[in-house]
């Protein structure tokens, strides 16, 4: 292969400076027959080094030119002739100026064609890459993107340039498209992505020498976009020049598809946002229109209880009637507060509160509820003032008490507390119950939305887990801190959450 690369390279070079030299000499032999002096002489071989130089722009084959004149000007044209003697000190310095001059032009020839050629080179590959930029423009998906690369490489590096595209998760498609003429594409099928996946991974800086294709990843800002595919025999006789300009045209497609993918998910992110915004407009509007029907129907329950015996047998039903009531209208009051939260329209408004009030409603909603269940409170002996917003701390004490509720037994024990830590200057309030208590897994997840455990019983309803998250968040827009523990000696769990004294 080298020995072919060098006779298709330089054979035909050296042919053209042999073939000038020869003609200066022709030349020159003329000149001397003339009786012309050795200066004319002199001056052909120089034009025959401007020349080679011209063809040949190459700072050796100027230099080799350069000597090669001189020798031949001494050996042809200098006495004695036909050999490298110099009998004259003159002759000498004539050869001397001659190689300098001659290797002089050569060179200040050789930079110009070479500066001229680079300029050439980037020229071409501005126009390239300013066609390229213009129709990726244009592209309808990161599929058309694919079309017009391959389109746009095969016209400046080789014909059957091919790419394959990856999906948003980094995996590469079954299938790429390859260019296979100037007005051809072909989806061709990739037989193991998998495996090809982890070749591309694996491989070093710049292009996977593959047995049939060498592949230029197109590499975005978070992950792998696809690959530019050459054929292997086409790859290897890329020069300096379209290498440059195909890590150039590389980049160009690498942002186009960023730009498409970044494009996707932003409309995709405002179709879920609007899908979310339609969702909780729906949930708000349901259970506003849900909670004054349930708050008609807890009051009647209250009276129907009222106006019944212990012994009537209509009471069973009654009470079941307020306990399902009950526990619609504390869902209806967590799916509410859910859509608050997701719009940011909860605002803590903290006032300066007796604790012993809001322990109070909190408890008098539970009892209503569950009148079987007897709770047991501490509180201080003092009034206890609490900068807090009294709707929501009622809320997150409400859902605490209904939280134990459903783990305890109506035997069971149920106590809330609340005390002073002038230590760290805030309130704390714990709730204890002595059910089950929480297993281990799910102690480090009971404060996310929507995650639920098993209830305790088959008689209690599973929740849908908001009610934990919702405390968890109203306690923090506080400045508060909540956390959950299984009690030390006895069965159990307990709820603990602190307000700041200060901050209003």
């Amino acid at each position: 292969m080298k020995a072919k690369m060098f006779i298709r390279n330089y054979i035909p070079r050296i042919g053209a400076m042999l073939l000038m030299l020869g003609a200066a000499s022709v030349i020159g032999i003329v000149f001397l027959r003339l009786g012309l002096p050795e200066t004319n002489i002199a001056i052909v071989y120089l034009l025959a080094v401007l020349l080679s130089t011209l063809l040949i722009p190459r700072y050796l084959f100027g230099f080799i030119t350069s000597v090669l004149s001189a020798f031949a000007f001494d050996f042809l044209f200098m006495e004695p002739h036909f050999t490298f003697t110099v009998n004259a000190s003159s002759y000498i310095i004539t050869f001397v100026i001659m190689v300098v001059t001659a290797f002089i032009t050569s060179t200040l020839v050789s930079h110009t064609k070479l500066s001229e050629q680079r300029a050439q080179e980037s020229e071409a590959e501005t126009k390239a890459l300013h066609r390229l930029t213009k129709s990726l423009t244009d592209a309808a998906d990161i599929h058309d993107i694919a079309g017009i690369a391959v389109r746009a490489i095969s016209s400046v590096t080789c014909t059957r340039a091919g790419c394959l595209c990856f999906d948003e998760k980094g995996v590469p498609e079954q299938t790429f498209v390859q260019q296979i003429s100037p007005e051809k594409q072909i989806q061709c099928r990739l037989t193991d992505p998998e495996s090809f996946l982890q070749q591309v991974k694996g491989s070093s800086k710049g292009a996977f020498k593959g047995t049939e294709f060498y592949d230029w990843p197109i590499c975005g800002r978070e992950t792998t976009l696809g690959v530019i595919r050459l054929p292997r025999e086409e790859a290897q006789h890329l020069n300096k020049s379209q290498e440059r300009l195909l890590i150039s045209m590389i980049e160009s497609i690498a942002l186009a598809m960023d730009r498409f993918r970044s494009a996707q998910q932003r409309i995709k992110l405002r179709e879920e946002t609007e899908q979310e915004r339609y969702r909780s407009n729906l949930l708000h509007s349901i259970s506003h229109d849900l909670r004054t029907p349930l708050s008609g129907i807890l009051g009647t329950t209250e009276m129907l209880l009222d106006m019944t015996g212990e012994g009537d047998q209509r009471r069973p039903l009654i009470e079941g009637i307020g306990r399902d009531a009950g526990w619609l209208y504390s869902l209806v009051e967590n799916i509410l507060s859910l859509t608050r939260l997701q719009s940011g329209k909860l605002v803590v408004d903290k006032q300066i509160e007796a604790v012993e009030e809001v322990l109070a409603g909190a408890l008098g909603q539970i009892s209503r509820r569950y009148p079987q269940y007897d709770i047991a409170v501490c509180a201080p002996d003092e009034p206890f003032w609490v900068p807090m917003d009294v709707k929501l701390i009622s809320q997150v004490l409400i859902n605490l008490l209904d939280n134990a509720v459903k783990h305890t037994q109506p035997s069971g024990e149920i106590s809330i507390s609340v005390i002073e830590d002038k230590m760290n200057h805030q309130a704390v309030f714990s709730v204890r119950d002595n059910g089950l208590g929480i297993r281990e897994k799910d102690l480090p997840h009971i404060f996310q939305m929507f995650y639920t455990s098993p209830p305790p019983h088959s008689a209690v309803r599973p929740g849908i887990g908001l009610g934990l998250s919702i405390c968890e968040t109203i306690v923090k827009a506080h400045g508060g801190t909540i956390t959950a523990k299984n009690c030390a000696n006895v069965s159990g769990a307990e709820f603990t959450f602190t307000l700041p004294l200060g901050g209003i």
